[in-house]
């Protein structure tokens, strides 16, 4: 175990989920930073599996709040996705953020976000902000065609590196206002899954809340909940 930013980090070689291993670790109340090698039971959002192969920066930050409004939820995952994005801009990449909350380089998925709250009252209690970023690690045949790695990019950068860059920047109060100007696909038309639903829209930004704002055959929406689909 080692400090750094006000968290305690501890490290595995290999892991079910650093999301689950945070998560039985709320009842310390401390500020905690959890780091695998691998992962065996990794998920991103909606319950589907994440690839979790060594090589991988596999990162979960458990931060606890006083007097942080609910409605200010979203800037979690803001400052999630900013700071993997500023993370990607330091090796010379140049990443997009679909809709809310994973990254892409070059068309293909590099790095998935998961978020878990808690809430007391009006307030967030405190937050767990797991993410999966490609690094060097070797992707399974099926996802060559949707995701990637930063070797894959052509960038040759370690794990350590990829780390110690994340976490200052996920340390950075101010990343969160940069969200926005990472925001791909803007302006062109996509695929809203919504619910069941499937509808054409053309993205036009999110809102103070985070609700993505689109316009659709119905004129400009907003969507609290749904996916972004780049296949159309």
């Amino acid at each position: 175990m080692k400090e750094k930013n006000g968290y305690t980090i501890e490290r595995f070689e290999s892991i079910a989920s650093t999301n689950d291993y945070a998560k039985a670790r709320r009842g310390e109340k401390r500020d905690l930073i959890v780091i695998a090698r691998s992962q065996t039971g990794g998920r991103g959002t909606k319950g589907r599996s994440f690839s979790s192969a060594e090589g991988g920066l596999y990162l979960t930050a458990l931060t606890f709040y006083e007097n942080f409004p609910a409605e200010r939820a979203f800037t979690i995952m803001q400052n999630a996705a900013a700071a993997v994005c500023e993370t990607l801009v330091g090796f010379g990449l140049a990443p997009k953020i679909k809709w809310p909350n994973d990254i892409y380089v070059n068309g293909k998925k590099i790095c998935g976000i998961l978020i878990e709250n808690t809430f007391s009252g009006g307030n967030v209690a405190s937050s767990i902000v797991g993410i999966g970023l490609n690094i060097r690690n070797e992707l399974p045949e099926e996802l060559a065609d949707i995701a990637t790695t930063v070797r894959a990019e052509g960038k040759d950068v370690s794990v350590a590196a990829a780390e110690e860059a994340l976490i200052g920047k996920l340390c950075e109060k101010a990343t969160a206002k940069k969200y926005g100007g990472y925001l791909g696909w803007l302006g062109e038309e996509t695929t809203l899954l919504v619910g069941e639903e499937k509808r054409r829209a053309k993205l036009l930004g999110v809102d103070a809340a985070g609700a993505l704002i689109a316009e659709t055959e119905k004129g400009v929406e907003t969507f609290a909940s749904a996916e972004v689909s780049l296949r159309i």
